[in-house]
Parts: structure tokens; C-alpha cells; sequence
């Protein structure tokens, strides 16, 4: 399954981005607002710069399998740089995807940053100092963030054939690239 291959081949890029947003600090409570503000601008520039072009480059078979209109969070991470004084900014550097099996790897790891949000989100909740915090991008799916999750899986798995996987590993290893070396 494309989805364990990924999993598997962009386990030290999911470490090395987890180590640069210092993750480990939300889960001993030393995570700080400015730590916050640093994941949610690295989030930002990610999805700035690859989310229309991901959803570009993929078929009406995959927008209607994967509910699309549902998955678009540009709108929501927005808010919260409003909410924490950040600015917006413009897309200044290149990121393209060569073919829809590429966009679908990249989502992997947006889909995956989702998941993970959702447990930074009820952490942070629980952490002093994150009181006012409105969590739009973290939050996304509330409730739905293991369905949503569980459907992209299996719609990935389902669609992409092994033949496929290194190209939707070359879009997942560009995006994680992308945001590693984006600040």
C-alpha cells in the first residue's frame, strides 16, 4: 500500500520537521506562544505555496474521492495568523509538482500534518498560556480528523498503483524539503 510506503520512506523527514517545530515541548507543557506562532508560519508558507497547485494538478476523480472542497485549509490557517498579529504573505518561491501521483504524495504529508494537529490542538488546549488560542488550522476536521484521515488512505491506497509509489514519494520528500528549509 502506497500509504505504508510513504509512511515508511519520509519517517526522518515527518522526525526532522517534528525537531524543527520543536514538538516535543508541547507534550512537557514548555511549549511557548512564539513555538506556536513558529508552526503555524511554517504551516502557513507550506500551504501558501502547495495547496493550489496540489489540487490543481488533481483529476475530478480525486476531488470528488477525497471531497476536496471539504480539505482546503489555506482559508483557516489565514485566521490564525490574524489571531496571532502574523502577517500574510505572498508565494515567492517555486514549488511544482510534476503529475497528479506527486500532488497526491504532497497531500500525504499536509493530510498528515492534519492528524497530528488535531493531538497538538487538544494538548495545547490543556496548556497554560493557550487559553485565547483559536485552533482553525489544527482544529480543521474536529471531529471528523480520523474519517478524513482513514478516507485519503484508502483512496490513496486504492488509486495508486505500485508502479506510482516513487512519484508520490518524489511529492512527499518535495513538500517535506519545502518545509524544512522554508523559515
Amino acid at each position: 500500500m502506497v500509504s505504508d510506503y510513504l509512511k515508511q520512506n519520509t519517517a526522518e523527514f515527518h522526525d526532522a520537521a517534528e525537531k524543527l517545530l520543536s514538538a516535543d515541548k508541547i507534550f512537557n507543557k514548555t511549549f511557548t506562544l512564539e513555538d506556536y506562532k513558529k508552526i503555524i508560519n511554517t504551516n502557513y508558507l507550506m500551504l501558501l505555496h502547495s495547496e493550489e497547485k496540489i489540487f490543481r494538478m488533481l483529476s475530478e476523480n480525486f476531488s470528488e474521492k477525497l471531497y476536496l472542497n471539504k480539505r482546503i485549509k489555506l482559508p483557516l490557517i489565514e485566521k490564525d495568523l490574524v489571531s496571532l498579529a502574523l502577517e500574510s504573505q505572498m508565494a515567492t518561491r517555486n514549488l511544482e509538482f510534476a503529475n497528479e501521483y506527486e500532488a497526491l504524495g504532497a497531500m500525504y504529508v499536509i493530510e498528515g500534518s492534519t492528524l497530528g494537529g488535531n493531538v497538538i490542538a487538544k494538548q495545547l488546549s490543556k496548556t497554560k498560556g493557550f487559553d485565547e488560542v483559536t485552533f482553525n488550522f489544527f482544529g480543521c476536521y474536529q471531529e471528523s480528523t480520523g474519517p478524513m484521515w482513514k478516507n485519503f488512505k484508502e483512496v490513496l491506497d486504492a488509486e495508486v498503483a505500485e508502479e506510482n509509489y516513487e512519484e508520490a514519494l518524489s511529492g512527499a520528500k518535495k513538500l517535506y524539503m519545502f518545509l524544512l528549509n522554508v523559515n
